[in-house]
């Protein structure tokens, strides 16, 4: 998840060390969920999953509340996990005595790299350090593991635990890539400094190197290590930082340079662990979206009334620009939409997917200025001072309700949506005028029929343009009600 935050842009990498090293702390609390087995009969797996899932379960019958719910499946998750390890530790009962086991933790309680990268391995393979030393507790309840053995696994599997950071960096920018090796070299050095300690501690100590560990044992450790590992490096944190910028080579990474491309790093599938975050990004890149549709009417805009032909290329480009971005965000709001969402979420993506739409057919509306302008100087239309000035008033106001939508959605104001609500009555008052005095300048022969054609198609898609901004104000209007 740090990843998909640092790709995204959402935090730097001085933030994304100082998250790294909270989650290594916050990550032992399954360890000591593993290990409540010890401290009391009450406490066993099997006394205390069936508790939690019939309270689980009942909640989600009969809780109208969805935060309740939530809370409900989170006991049925705890329940579930208390479960499986009274299945393992069942499983596990049989061959307890069998002396392989014995005889391989002893091989790797006496080669400290080995049982460094046994944890390695396994917590690689399964991804998980939390599963991976829920394994070894549930091995030392049985009594089939020596503190030795036990302590050096459990080095190796913080180390493990990065391989699912430096799998995720596949494919991201340079800067998400060093977010991943400052996880590693974290790791890394922590395990160093820890790995030569206890090898000292057990060479003064056998006696305690080959005594039988026990789950609450391997949790304190665990702790410990990962609170003192913070503790000893979070100083150095900036030149974790700088280290990572040496081994991390750049060039290495596909240059942007296109804003769809922005959009998509931006838009990280790995933020979608967390729907709340998915959904502000989301909306970030909407807001985004929206200057870029109301720069093309600005374009458009000047595009009719001074007669450029580089300006209408500008607005094709960006109306392109604009139906790529409307197909990458609605891709992004259809995989929020499948995740477990709350009311006021769905309301939410639907809304952002509504307003995504409306965005993209201001955008249509800007091309088709645009056209008008090409068709006025093929044709050599000229429009009169009058009908010239009328067309900037219509168009500062159509522009104003645009300007304001988006301000609605930015800062969820209801200032703002009223504005866009005026403005937008404001063009619809000056369509209906504008038709008016046009049919007095062609009765007086003051302009062409093809110039009159090209104004009234004008002042139309002025109109819709800010009907389009008020259904953007209107959904922010919906969410905040």
């Amino acid at each position: 998840m740090v990843v998909g935050f640092v790709n995204a842009g959402i935090i730097n990498l001085l933030q994304a060390t100082g998250i790294i090293m909270g989650a290594n702390i916050g990550t032992t609390v399954t360890s000591w969920i593993v290990s409540m087995s010890e401290w009391g009969e009450v406490l066993k797996p099997e006394f205390f999953a069936p508790v939690l899932f019939g309270a689980g379960a009942f909640i989600t019958l009969f809780a109208k509340s969805h935060k309740k719910k939530e809370g409900a499946e989170i006991l049925i998750g705890f329940a579930l996990l208390f479960i499986g390890l009274s299945f393992m530790s069942g499983a596990i009962k049989p061959y307890r005595d069998a002396p392989i086991f014995s005889e391989a933790f002893r091989v790797l309680g006496q080669n400290p790299i080995l049982g460094i990268l046994t944890g390695l391995v396994v917590t690689a393979v399964i991804q998980s350090s939390s599963a991976s030393v829920g394994i070894l507790q549930t091995l030392a309840i049985n009594g089939m593991v020596n503190w030795q053995s036990a302590i050096f696994i459990t080095l190796g599997q913080n180390i493990g635990t990065c391989v699912t950071a430096l799998l995720s960096c596949i494919g991201t920018s340079r800067t998400a890539k060093r977010a991943a090796v400052i996880h590693l070299l974290f790791n890394v050095f922590g395990t160093v400094i820890f790995g030569f300690a206890m090898f000292f501690i057990f060479i003064a100590n056998p006696a305690f190197a080959s005594s039988t560990a026990d789950s609450v044992g391997i949790s304190v450790f665990h702790t410990i290590f990962n609170i003192t590992n913070t503790v000893l490096l979070f100083p150095f944190a900036g030149l974790l930082v700088k280290a990572s910028d040496i081994l991390v080579r750049k060039g290495t990474e596909k240059p942007v340079s296109t804003v769809e491309a922005d959009m998509v790093r931006h838009l990280d599938d790995r933020i979608l662990e967390t729907p709340s975050f998915a959904i502000e990004n989301a909306g970030h890149e909407i807001i985004n979206m929206a200057k870029i549709s109301l720069a093309n009417v600005k374009i458009a805009t000047a595009a009719l009334l001074e007669e450029n032909e580089a300006f209408c290329r500008e607005v094709f480009e960006n109306e392109e620009t604009i139906d790529r971005m409307e197909k990458i965000l609605t891709e992004y709001l259809l995989k929020i939409n499948n995740l477990s969402l709350n009311d006021e979420q769905h309301l939410l993506v639907k809304n952002m997917y509504y307003t995504i739409g409306n965005l993209e057919r201001i955008g249509d509306h800007s091309e088709n200025l645009a056209k008008l302008a090409r068709k006025r100087m093929d044709t050599h239309c000229s429009f009169t001072d009058s009908g010239l000035k009328e067309l900037k008033e219509i168009s500062d106001a159509a522009i104003q309700a645009v300007e304001c939508s988006i301000d609605a959605r930015a800062e969820k104001e209801m200032m703002k949506i009223r504005q866009t609500a005026r403005w937008e009555e404001t063009v619809d008052n000056l369509e209906e005028e504008l038709r008016e005095s046009h049919m007095d300048r062609l009765s007086n022969s003051e302009c062409t029929v093809e110039s009159g054609v090209i104004f009234l198609d004008a002042i139309a898609n002025y109109e819709r343009i800010a009907d389009h901004a008020k259904n953007v104000a209107g959904y922010v209007k919906e969410e905040m009600q």
